[in-house]
């Protein structure tokens, strides 16, 4: 229901600012800085990283707003500028890229999370292990997906584009992008299963 309500309202103000409005432009950027922010640190797992990416995409919105054909394609268009200085950040940084504070390379870290929450047996499992620790774990488990197939699980079920938006921004078919979610989604399942976290035991969807 959000995203119907956010979308005209979007459309609207990218057609002003595209006329010179500042407070349309600046109104377009208090509306997406979180949710681009959000998908930076998803990606990231780091908050600097995740500022230096949105603030490069909307001052790389605010210069090329005027080149958008179809204000109705600005939702894909603006997850393409970020998506591109997210790879633009890891080839900066020249190394492989992991969440610098959850990180997964050993089979003994992944005993550790198995040790950790094997043992977390209670009549309301959500409230024993917790939201916080949850999201870190699936932090974790995202790491270890290649970074195309992380992009469009983080795209897909995080940020809710649709599998045509993701599609755009990534330039690839839409039957590519089927393939990696269900790859990825399928690795993901199966890693949290090693450790233990299932729906049954924390309550997570996937």
């Amino acid at each position: 229901m959000r995203e119907f309500n956010l979308m005209p309202q979007t459309n609207f103000l990218v057609k002003a600012a595209q006329q010179g409005d500042v407070i349309a432009l600046n109104q377009l950027v208090k509306q997406w800085q979180k949710r681009i922010y959000n998908f930076a640190f998803k990606y990231f797992g780091d908050y600097d990283q995740a500022m230096e990416v949105t603030q490069k995409t909307f001052i790389s919105m605010s210069k090329n707003l005027a080149s958008l054909k179809d204000e109705s394609s600005f939702k894909p268009w603006i997850y393409r500028i970020a998506s591109n200085y997210c790879h633009e950040e890891i080839r900066r940084q020249n190394r492989k890229w992991v969440f610098p504070f959850l990180k997964v390379q050993t089979k003994d870290d992944q005993r550790t999370i198995a040790d950790t929450f094997s043992d977390s047996k209670s009549d309301n499992p959500e409230k024993a292990f917790g939201n916080k620790e949850l999201k870190n774990v699936l932090t974790k488990a995202l790491a270890t997906l290649p970074e195309e197939q992380r992009m469009v699980v983080i795209m897909k079920e995080y940020e809710g584009l649709k599998i045509r938006e993701i599609a755009e921004v990534m330039d690839i078919s839409e039957n590519t992008v089927k393939s990696r979610l269900y790859y990825a989604l399928g690795s993901l399942r199966k890693l949290l299963e090693e450790w233990n976290i299932t729906k049954e035991t924390v309550h997570y969807e996937l």
